[in-house]
């Protein structure tokens, strides 16, 4: 059985109607039109192949193991689902997000997500976010402080655990807080002073658990 995306999307539309505004253009014209063809289409084309070609061989792959598609097809939620992460996939080129949007796609088609409302929470959150989002969240899920540390702070572990965060406090409190604000991550801060022992534990919230499970290999 083929895995067919839908042949147009809201990109699609959004493109067509950028190109007529231009060519009403009177000092434009055709050229800056011919101009965002060439620049813009061709990419966006290529992502949509390539980010349907990643769901369609992974949902084959679970067929080959006794999926039903035939079964997804009529299914309304799942089609709503793909829709959301297919809009989000086309405009971002980070492979962690298209890696994370794909996976949420395979738990919802196998039952292994949450209720209807919560999935579409969460693919928000997929779009919205960066990689760095979802390399500082797994971080709070399992932070790993530096055996010789016995007191300290969390800003200084994260910078152990991810390395290209080092000096860049502005940028990962800000990640912090956007992820405390949505409630994945269950500490406000990261400068408080703690214990070692402290330092290795997670802060991860239920939520937050349920993003990376849903955004995990399946």
């Amino acid at each position: 059985m083929s895995v067919d995306a839908p042949e147009q999307s809201k990109g699609d539309v959004a493109h067509a109607l950028t190109k007529a505004g231009l060519s009403v253009l009177p000092v434009v014209g055709g050229p800056a039109v011919e101009l965002f063809q060439l620049l813009v289409q061709p990419p966006l084309e290529r992502r949509r192949a390539a980010w349907m070609h990643q769901v369609g061989q992974r949902l084959l792959e679970l067929e080959a193991k006794g999926l039903d598609l035939s079964k997804l097809q009529e299914n309304d939620q799942f089609v709503t689902a793909v829709m959301q992460a297919s809009s989000a996939a086309i405009r971002t080129h980070q492979q962690e997000k298209l890696d994370a949007l794909k996976n949420a796609i395979i738990h919802i088609a196998i039952g292994e997500a949450p209720e209807e409302t919560f999935q579409h929470i969460l693919l928000g959150f997929i779009d919205e976010f960066s990689e760095m989002h979802f390399r500082v969240l797994a971080f709070a899920h399992a932070p790993v402080a530096p055996a010789a540390l016995t007191m300290g702070s969390l800003a200084k572990v994260l910078e152990d655990n991810i390395p290209s965060l080092r000096g860049q406090n502005t940028l990962y409190n800000q990640i912090w807080k956007d992820l405390y604000v949505r409630g994945l991550v269950s500490t406000e801060g990261l400068n408080a002073t703690m214990s070692g022992n402290g330092l290795s534990q997670s802060r991860t919230s239920p939520i937050g658990v349920t993003l990376l499970n849903l955004i995990s290999d399946s």
